[in-house]
């Protein structure tokens, strides 16, 4: 297995902003929210969303894109991400089901128990002590509310990861190539989420591999009582 090497936290120049935003992400977020729709909790009200890692917003816009009613704050300690989000946001449509926010996502400013669903995708590959923000997801995740995160999965050599690159990013250019390539090095393996969320009380088996790249975490938060 490849020892992990970080990549910068925060990815927060204007290069990587548009490259990001640039790359073809479409199926990877058509998939996300298929498999998060699966297991979306039922509700009566509408449900308030916190996408940890927003990005420039996409999967809160394919989500909303679906006909899904609720309110989603989505978080990134990215300004110039975050900059296009709210141009992504304001073109879809939906200023007023989408609120961004600046913040750095191992410090939540919100209360407890103040979300009905906490997800995230890909931003634990980004984060040197992932376990502050799996603690801080769970933290104000409602009891009986649906944590949904997924992220890369570390290869387990170089050549796997050059054969991931060559594979999903081959009409990219040399940025967005090393931007994915470095993804891959900084990302954990299923067993290494495993032990950062048991003391959560979050169980193993809600994690597996759910593609050739990427795990998941799905688990909804026991009720109190």
């Amino acid at each position: 297995m490849l020892s992990r090497v970080l990549e910068p936290e925060v990815m927060d120049t204007t290069e990587d902003a548009v490259d990001y935003n640039a790359m073809d992400h479409t199926h990877v977020n058509r998939v996300f929210v298929d498999d998060l729709l699966r297991v979306w909790p039922k509700s009566e009200q509408t449900p308030r969303v916190f996408d940890a890692g927003t990005g420039t917003a996409q999967i809160p816009i394919e989500l909303l894109g679906r006909g899904i009613a609720a309110k989603v704050v989505a978080a990134d300690a990215a300004i110039e991400m975050l900059r296009i989000a709210r141009k992504n946001i304001t073109a879809a449509g939906l200023d007023d089901a989408i609120t961004c926010v600046e913040c750095d996502c191992k410090w939540l400013p919100d209360p407890d128990a103040a979300f009905d669903i906490v997800m995230s995708n890909s931003i634990i590959h980004h984060i040197p002590e992932p376990f502050m923000v799996f603690g801080e997801c769970w933290r104000i995740l409602k009891p009986g509310g649906l944590l949904f995160v997924r992220d890369l999965h570390r290869p387990q050599s170089e050549s796997e990861r050059s054969s991931l690159v060559d594979q999903y990013a081959a009409g990219a250019n040399d940025h967005q190539r090393r931007l994915f390539s470095d993804s891959l090095r900084a990302a954990l393996t299923v067993d290494e989420v495993r032990d950062l969320v048991q003391p959560l009380g979050i169980p193993a088996s809600s994690i597996t591999m759910t593609s050739d790249r990427h795990w998941t975490l799905s688990t909804l938060k026991p009720r109190l009582g």
